[in-house]
């Protein structure tokens, strides 16, 4: 799968360790940055980048890291065709893209470790929209409200 990957400083080190860990998996990964750690640099920056990617196919999915998550998020949504959720359990990083057609984990760096940030990557990845009609309809709804915007 071909993943675009973005973090600011805060979640630097994690998203190193992520990249990482799907490049040995195969996925194809767009690494947007931040390619070092710079304390002065802006999540909105990267956020745009990997909601960018996402939304004009240049990524299937799209993973941010933050410190909390919240701001990287925030910003994602803010992307015509971006589908951002903060996700620090199993259950919403599956159940996001299965019911709601999710198509960015964001992280926060400073909530999750190395070891439950791979099993979130890895539960978002293995997931598919499931299309059942009730979701579908309420994913109608909401690219029509985005429509409007």
């Amino acid at each position: 799968m071909s993943i675009v990957i973005g973090c600011d400083h805060a979640g630097f080190e994690l998203k190193e360790i992520v990249r990482r860990d799907l490049a040995t998996a195969g996925h194809d990964i767009l690494d947007v940055g931040a390619y070092e750690y710079d304390k002065n640099d802006d999540y909105p920056d990267f956020a745009v980048a990997v909601a960018r990617a996402v939304a004009t196919s240049q990524g299937e999915r799209g993973i941010l890291i933050c410190g909390s998550g919240v701001g990287a998020c925030i910003t994602a949504n803010k992307i015509k065709g971006a589908r951002a959720c903060l996700c620090h359990d199993i259950y919403s990083a599956v159940q996001g893209v299965e019911h709601d057609d999710m198509n960015i984990l964001c992280l926060g760096s400073r909530i999750v470790g190395p070891a439950l940030a791979q099993k979130l990557v890895e539960g978002f990845l293995s997931a598919r929209f499931a299309g059942a009609p009730r979701f579908q309809r309420r994913l109608d709804k909401l690219l029509a409200i985005e429509a409007e915007s």
